[in-house]
């Protein structure tokens, strides 16, 4: 099976019996600019490098079952046990995952997009999400969050990897999306000098965001994939030509 799959845990404290991390480049076998760990199918890899890669992935981590792939298409999208059902392809399409299930791997992929792994406080209820900014200013946060029981106040939420502040270079309709719902948002943009050109701080717009929607804990969100290339794929870094990193988040099934 060859070495172990490297991964960073959520810095978080998380209930009993859960498990959120997400994956790094190290430990796969796919070649360059998918090297290594590439765990998206539709990137143009070689697919048997794929399921290779997958497979570590179980293994290493002693998986309870295959994580629930998703089809993603920067929406607000809520999948579940139930809608997708687990398999090796990618399943359900939605741009979010939920559980109150052991057993039950969730994951989304990322490349630059945030990914914000949930969890209620007593373990019980998870969620992952994947966020760039189209599906953060749309919602998927606050659709995640919709599929709890447990009150804003019983869930934590971990913000992983993502393009940094000092990378992110977007217009003025970006700006603009943030603003309409929220208008404090112009606080995570700053102006470049050239006009109508900002940079935009993700995890800080998924903090207001996730504040606004009642969370009291949340941490992460200072990893930058654009500026770890031998941690992360980066897809504004690598000319979209690059893999994905997977994060992952299961209660054990006993």
């Amino acid at each position: 099976m060859g070495r172990l799959v490297e991964i960073i845990k959520a810095d978080w404290t998380p209930p009993p019996g859960v498990h959120a991390c997400v994956t790094t480049r190290s430990g796969g076998v796919s070649h360059p600019p998918f090297d290594h760990l590439n765990l998206a199918t539709h990137v143009e890899d070689d697919p048997v490098a794929v399921a290779e890669n997958r497979a570590r992935l179980c293994v290493s981590l002693a998986l309870p079952s295959e994580p629930m792939w998703l089809n993603q298409v920067h929406g607000v999208a809520v999948a579940d046990e139930r809608s997708a059902t687990s398999c090796s392809g990618d399943c359900a399409t939605a741009d979010a995952a939920y559980t109150d299930q052991p057993g039950v791997v969730l994951s989304v992929l990322t490349a630059d997009c945030l990914s914000v792994t949930f969890a209620s406080l007593d373990g019980i209820e998870l969620a992952v999400a994947h966020a760039g900014w189209r599906g953060l200013a749309a919602g998927v946060l606050e659709s995640t969050l919709a599929r709890f029981r447990a009150s804003p106040e019983s869930i934590q939420a971990w913000i992983g990897p993502a393009i940094g502040p000092e990378s992110f270079e977007v217009g003025e309709e970006v700006r603009s999306a943030f603003m309409a719902v929220l208008p404090e948002a112009q606080t995570a943009f700053v102006p470049t000098g050239e006009a109508g050109k900002y940079l935009a701080d993700l995890p800080a717009l998924a903090r207001q965001r996730l504040r606004r929607a009642g969370l009291k804990r949340i941490s992460g969100g200072n990893l930058c994939t654009v500026r770890s290339p031998d941690l992360f794929y980066s897809y504004r870094r690598d000319g979209g030509r690059t893999g994905r990193m997977a994060t992952l988040i299961w209660r054990d099934a006993h």
